[in-house]
């Protein structure tokens, strides 16, 4: 068992329209029974609530999908269930995701209302002609002012930046930076734009309608987003998330530092700690697969549920909490770790030579996932 949190993530997977760099699991429909859904989500949180007696939860986390398009009363319902079915800590963190529209921002004070208390908004950029070629349906007037609602609602505010777009030099980007720190409260999360396949992005970068910055100018981007941040008091705790001193998301530590979390929800996965060993599982996801499953066994809608092997759940542990700019304590990982790799990593300046703990130097988690497989 670890004592490094226990958290609920709900996935709502339904989206107004799928942006072009998007591979997560959303999608568009034309109606929602958000009664049914509604249903289903309760039903699933009692199933998982059997296999984890005796915890006590610390975050819970609406993601998607766009959960902001969910009903109020739907996000109520879901916590008072899971205040129901285990105990939860005195400041349980609620943290919902949200796009700027108008139709998410007229619910916001429902939202809180309902025991949100942390908003993640999905802004992306303040530049009208950012926001177009990144197919997204809010302008950066509309961000600015839900960031502003936002801030007079939730006690925590944090949004999301997407950087290394086609015209982005080191220059443009410290403007931006600058720009969005006038509007930050206590919490940033910058992400590189990456390609991946199945996105609408994929086709349009191979015929060559368009290129993103290379590797020397993507280095030059990071570099001036950690300077910038770091000097504006909000320095990196993780590879993408900025936060002022305990202002991080708790939700994610508990992914990152290894903690037992359960997923409800289309594709939602979830890392169970039992005495037999580490249970992974993740749910269906094709949402009307999903709801249909989980109406009629029991809240089940199970595609994966198996104990992970010991050395693969020690390498997951090391390839999350790398992330962390504090790194993983030591004890217990060396079986998963090439010795000699380890010396030479840290001679690069990639790894810190430190005893008691595994943890990336800024430069290292640059290159984190040449970093791990090399470690690996």
């Amino acid at each position: 068992m670890t004592d490094r949190g226990f958290a609920v993530y709900v996935h709502w997977p339904f989206c107004e329209s799928k942006c072009p760099y998007c591979d997560f699991n959303s999608h568009v429909r034309e109606s929602v029974d958000q009664a049914a859904w509604c249903d289903a989500l309760l039903r699933s949180l009692e199933s998982w609530a059997k296999e984890t007696p005796g915890r006590t939860v610390d975050s819970v986390f609406f993601g998607g999908g766009t959960p902001s398009l969910m009903a109020p009363g739907t996000v109520g319902a879901v916590l008072e269930r899971v205040r129901s079915l285990w105990s939860v800590a005195e400041d349980l963190e609620v943290t919902l995701e949200a796009n700027p529209g108008s139709v998410e921002a007229g619910r916001f004070r429902a939202f809180a209302g309902a025991g949100v208390n942390r908003l993640s908004l999905g802004v992306q950029s303040f530049r009208d002609d950012e926001l177009a070629f990144l197919g997204r349906r809010h302008d950066a007037c509309t961000a600015r002012a839900a960031l502003e609602l936002a801030h007079g609602i939730f006690p925590r505010v944090s949004f999301d930046l997407i950087y290394a777009l086609p015209t982005h030099t080191a220059t443009e980007w410290a403007a931006r930076l600058d720009e969005a720190l006038a509007a930050a409260g206590t919490h940033l999360s910058l992400y590189q734009l990456t390609i991946e396949p199945g996105t609408a992005f994929a086709p349009r970068v191979a015929r060559g309608d368009f290129a993103l910055p290379g590797e020397d100018e993507a280095a030059a981007l990071y570099e001036t987003t950690q300077d910038r941040l770091t000097a504006a008091g909000l320095p990196a705790y993780e590879i993408s998330n900025h936060a002022r001193p305990g202002a991080a998301c708790r939700h994610n530590l508990v992914y990152w530092q290894g903690g037992e979390w359960i997923g409800v929800g289309p594709g939602a996965h979830g890392r169970i700690d039992t005495p037999e060993g580490r249970l992974a599982t993740a749910e269906r996801r094709a949402p009307e697969v999903w709801l249909a499953e989980a109406a009629c066994h029991q809240g089940r809608a199970v595609r994966e549920h198996r104990l992970l092997p010991p050395l693969e759940a020690i390498q997951e542990r090391i390839q999350t909490g790398l992330r962390l700019a504090e790194g993983i304590p030591a004890d217990g990982i060396e079986a998963a770790i090439d010795a000699d790799r380890r010396v030479h990593l840290e001679a690069e300046g990639l790894l810190y030579a430190r005893p008691d703990r595994l943890q990336a130097t800024p430069a290292g988690r640059q290159r984190l996932d040449a970093v791990i497989r090399y470690l690996l």
